[in-house]
């Protein structure tokens, strides 16, 4: 298993409840094959720069350890997802 570092923001629009829903919706694709080791919602926070026609968003930062099909099932889910407007996932060499 191999450790990541996946950062996303959700949409500021959303309410908290949804907030909440699309968090655990990633972390249960995450512990379906996967260990969480460190997760932190971070909170509403100005952007560097408008997406999406957004100048805020929710931070989150997930580090875990998984093997790369788990990755990619993550990152097949951000990128369908309406909540999510960005997200990096990479390697956590640290």
């Amino acid at each position: 298993m191999r450790k990541y570092e996946v950062m996303y923001i959700i949409r500021p629009d959303v309410e908290q409840e949804a907030v909440q829903a699309a968090v655990e919706k990633f972390q249960g694709i995450i512990s379906n094959g996967g260990e969480i080791t460190k997760h932190d919602v971070q909170g509403k926070k100005r952007l560097a720069y408008e997406i999406k026609k957004f100048r805020d968003g929710v931070y989150v930062l997930v580090n875990f350890t998984a093997e790369p099909a788990v990755v990619t099932e993550l990152e097949r889910i951000m990128k369908i997802s309406d909540e999510v407007i960005r997200y990096l996932i990479t390697n956590d060499v640290a």
